[in-house]
């Protein structure tokens, strides 16, 4: 069934949670050929909140080495300053990046401080894993009071858990709407 959202292109942001690859022998981010399309969303969504105006705010691991408690469950990754944005996604000057060191994007961040600066309310999640990241940061959307779509060809899990899974999670615990990118080109024009 096609989502047929609007969106207050004021009060709203899209939050790129990890759209990052891998440098040196970090090979969490790429696990396989099928992330092309999944990169190429991702960039298309970019492309779609830049041209309607919506800010774009990345949300990108950045961990310290021999000190995140995260690298010991998942290995070395996302090592701060060894990682970069996908090549395929357009990052303007008014992009902002937040490095986060926990799988929330909100978490010890000031990711909430600059949504309420900005005026928004509701936030447009792509990235990965669905199952992790995106998650994490969409339950502190909502416990925050955001509300939350999730554009679901410009995520993918990989790590642990279904695409599925997670995206039902999000729409049924934390009320996000679910479009692909294509619903949200539409929506932002």
């Amino acid at each position: 069934m096609p989502c047929n959202k609007t969106f207050a292109k004021n009060a709203t942001a899209l939050l790129v949670i990890d759209a990052i690859e891998a440098t040196g022998d970090d090979t969490l981010y790429d696990p396989d050929a099928a992330t092309a399309a999944y990169r190429a969303a991702v960039a298309r969504a970019v492309d779609a909140c830049h041209a309607a105006g919506v800010p774009v705010i990345f949300c990108n691991d950045a961990h310290v080495r021999g000190l995140d408690r995260e690298l010991e469950l998942w290995g070395e990754h996302g090592i701060a300053g060894e990682s970069r944005i996908f090549p395929q996604i357009v990052v303007e000057p008014g992009d902002r990046i937040i490095p986060k060191r926990r799988y929330s994007g909100f978490f010890q961040t000031d990711l909430d401080l600059t949504l309420r600066e900005l005026g928004v309310r509701e936030v447009i999640a792509v990235g990965a894993d669905t199952n992790i990241c995106v998650l994490h940061t969409l339950a502190d959307a909502y416990f925050l009071g955001y509300g939350s779509t999730v554009v679901t060809d410009a995520t993918m899990t990989f790590l642990c858990g279904t695409q599925e899974g997670a995206l039902e999670h999000c729409e049924k615990c934390y009320g996000s709407a679910l479009m692909t990118v294509e619903e949200l080109e539409a929506a932002l024009a």
